[in-house]
């Protein structure tokens, strides 16, 4: 199906067929798993929003570095990759959201120090099949009625959103409870990280959620930017509006803090430990970080300036420092 001319007017950022060709083919499998897993393979689980990033960044290291031992990248859901990580059983977190106070105490009861490294700026997207002819976009209030845990059986049709939208039912879908992008979502749209209704299709296989939507007229899902632009011909974008009238996240409107609240930083996890012993993850992190202004276009994702990758590859280059 093709994109409406509403959603194809605010795309984000033009995404080029040799850009999107690379991204489909980093996204293609559920992991990037080496053919064998070695004491020096660089693990790396959690959020799948950045999951096509790290894949990608692994894929280009690979082809630059000769002999470089394999980077084995997963996704499982930021909250999951957290697990994960303070049990000491990977060296990098994928994360969509900062480490709570709960996940920061148990790094700490295990002994394991981190270093914070932010990659990118992501735009949760608010999505619609495209035969949707009556939503063009949609409040914050709006979404806060809809997805609130008391919603759940008294708020299931259009027309009990707006009363000039159809009486048909609104089949929805979102990430699950182990995604950072649940957690953003709802705490920016029902005041609290995780209170949401749970009648809806969940998944932290983004493409699997953009299938659904697109299969489904009456379909509302949200997710990653990312993962709106991999589909953009068989989606829908609505623009969400925050009380300052309707907004698409474009690479102007979320670089100006327009597209607000649902604007929000992306990050890598690194083990200290496993940074200061394994030999491939400190030019495998220099070059993710060193390169990724050339090619993040490819993604959908907004860059952060120059600045940011240039301190955090001071970092690296002075042996890696706690995160403030």
């Amino acid at each position: 199906m093709n994109m409406s001319a509403v959603a194809r007017a605010h795309m984000p950022m033009a995404i080029t067929a040799c850009g999107l060709a690379v991204l489909l083919a980093a996204c293609g499998e559920q992991a990037d798993t080496p053919a064998r897993i070695t004491a020096e393979t660089i693990l790396v689980d959690g959020s799948s929003t950045v999951y096509p990033l790290t894949r990608e960044a692994a894929r280009r290291f690979r082809r630059s570095a000769r002999g470089a031992e394999a980077v084995d990248v997963r996704f499982s859901g930021t909250t999951a990759g957290f697990r994960r990580f303070c049990a000491g059983e990977t060296d990098i977190a994928n994360a969509s959201r900062p480490m709570n106070r709960e996940e920061e105490a148990e790094c700490a009861r295990n002994g394991i120090e981190h270093m914070r490294l932010p990659i990118a700026t992501d735009a949760v997207s608010i999505v619609v099949h495209p035969d949707n002819g009556w939503a063009h976009d949609i409040s914050i209030e709006e979404l806060g009625r809809l997805w609130a845990p008391e919603a759940e059986g008294r708020v299931g049709r259009w027309r009990d959103l707006r009363s000039d939208w159809p009486d048909r039912p609104i089949v929805l879908f979102g990430r699950g409870q182990d995604s950072g992008t649940y957690d953003y979502f709802t705490e920016s749209v029902t005041g609290a990280a995780r209170r949401s209704r749970h009648d809806y299709t969940a998944s932290e296989d983004e493409e699997l959620l953009a299938e659904g939507i697109a299969g489904e007229p009456d379909a509302l899902g949200f997710f990653g930017i990312g993962a709106y632009h991999r589909h953009w011909d068989s989606l829908k974008l609505l623009a969400v509006d925050n009380g300052q009238g309707p907004v698409f996240p474009t690479l102007d409107t979320v670089k100006a803090g327009r597209y607000q609240p649902l604007s929000r930083p992306l990050y890598l996890y690194v083990n200290l430990d496993a940074f200061a012993r394994k030999p491939q993850l400190r030019p495998f992190l220099r070059s993710y970080l060193g390169g990724l202004r050339s090619w993040i276009h490819f993604t959908g994702f907004i860059p952060l300036g120059a600045n940011a990758y240039a301190e955090s590859l001071q970092r690296l280059a002075e042996n890696g420092t706690q995160a403030p």
